[in-house]
């Protein structure tokens, strides 16, 4: 397993992460751990290519037909005119 070591941890961080670590119930090493695995797994699970993350914002609002690929000016602008 890999090392990390963080330093310059302002004190308050320190005991804020202590204290948490008490409520629950493990080691600030640990307590530290999950925070770092939890927070680099949400943003991993989500996180595609730009289209990707276009598709799923715009997911479910209700288009019935297809959008046609559009690429170049004169293309984009011979298709909005019919």
């Amino acid at each position: 397993m890999a090392q990390l070591i963080v330093r310059n941890l302002e004190p308050s961080v320190k005991a804020r992460l202590q204290r948490r670590a008490r409520r629950h119930g493990r080691s600030m090493e640990q307590e530290a751990r999950d925070i770092l695995t939890n927070a680099v797994r949400n943003e991993s699970d989500s996180r595609g290519g730009l289209g990707t993350e276009i598709a799923a914002l715009f997911a479910g609002i209700g288009l019935d037909e297809e959008i046609p690929e559009v690429r170049g000016h004169s293309l984009a602008l011979e298709r909005f005119k019919s």
